[in-house]
């Protein structure tokens, strides 16, 4: 990415600029306004696509970690050029920008193993790509001197090339220091992206919102095509496809008035008619259908969608198989 036009440096500029780290200005500010020096901590499905997105927009991926043959075969695919050497030896060579892709409850002692090992630098900017995560788990990279910064892909990935076109356009939930916020507004314009940005304090928040609405979601439609099957639905997906996707579409456009159904329209009979097959033929099915339900009817109520009084039935009826469930 190229930066804006800006007056020459004088002669005095350059030479107190000749000792920062890689990256920054004068402002204390990193600003990738030339190709970064990257590595990535575990290429896995959401590292490996991120290095080799920074590598189409010209940044160089100059090493990479991961030993399992999935990482091999995706690094293979994804970023044939760069070297697979252990986390230690990436974090001494990406001078500037160390992207570090592990799961969540892997990453505080990776980071603080980095930290003691002494291969972080100051300037040099220590990204982790969790959801969940702030910058307190970033805390001993910060303590050598690094800059931190929680960059999270709002997308589901695979590893597979075809990832790519599926990050434009896409938000990145960003916390990250003041000073970072022009690095990293460049950075994830070159990732094609929007940044998102999240304090520290809501990070499990937004987290919790994306699994419930991503994660959830493939169970909720899995449960649905498994009971289609029992229904004796051959294509189940034929069937369910076409309802979901306008369902998707109505709820992104129109909240809760998108919503249909007997829950919305306090048909208890209906209900208590679905939940008496369940309980025979997927009982395992049963509490999630009444937590939905529930929480339904509640958002229904709330939007005006079902009146209390037209609810109360419905309401009966799912606090009586709650009753049942847990007996």
């Amino acid at each position: 990415m190229s930066a804006p036009s800006r007056p020459r440096p004088t002669a005095s500029a350059r030479r107190a600029d000749a000792g920062r780290p890689a990256g920054a200005d004068s402002g204390h500010t990193t600003r990738p306004s030339r190709p970064l020096t990257v590595g990535i901590v575990g290429a896995g499905r959401v590292g490996a696509v991120l290095g080799a997105a920074l590598a189409g927009a010209g940044h160089r991926i100059v090493a990479a970690s991961g030993v399992s043959a999935a990482t091999r075969a995706r690094l293979g695919q994804l970023l044939p050029d760069t070297a697979n050497v252990p986390a230690d030896a990436v974090a001494r060579v990406a001078t500037d920008l160390l992207i570090v892709a592990v799961p969540d409850d892997s990453l505080a002692a990776l980071v603080a193993g980095l930290a003691e090992t002494g291969v972080l630098r100051p300037g040099q900017v220590v990204a982790h790509t969790s959801g969940a995560h702030g910058l307190d788990v970033l805390a001993p990279a910060a303590a050598a001197g690094a800059r931190p910064l929680a960059l999270h892909p709002a997308m589901t990935f695979t590893g597979a090339p075809d990832d790519l076109a599926n990050l434009a356009g896409i938000s990145y939930g960003v916390t990250a220091p003041d000073a970072l916020r022009p690095f990293v507004t460049r950075l994830v314009a070159d990732l094609g992206g929007t940044p998102e940005w999240v304090a520290e304090a809501d990070r499990a928040l937004y987290h919790a919102a994306l699994v419930h609405g991503a994660n959830h979601l493939v169970t909720l439609v899995n449960e649905a095509l498994d009971r289609l099957r029992d229904a004796g639905v051959a294509r189940p997906e034929k069937v369910l496809g076409p309802l979901l996707r306008a369902s998707l579409d109505n709820t992104l456009r129109l909240g809760d008035a998108a919503l249909t159904g007997p829950v919305s329209r306090g048909d208890a009979g209906t209900v208590a008619r679905h939940l008496a097959r369940l309980a025979v033929s997927a009982p395992d099915s049963v509490p999630s259908y009444l937590a939905l339900a529930r929480r339904t009817a509640d958002r229904a109520i709330a939007a005006g969608r079902l009146r209390p009084a037209d609810a109360e039935p419905l309401l009966g009826v799912l606090a009586d198989e709650r009753r049942k469930a847990v007996a």
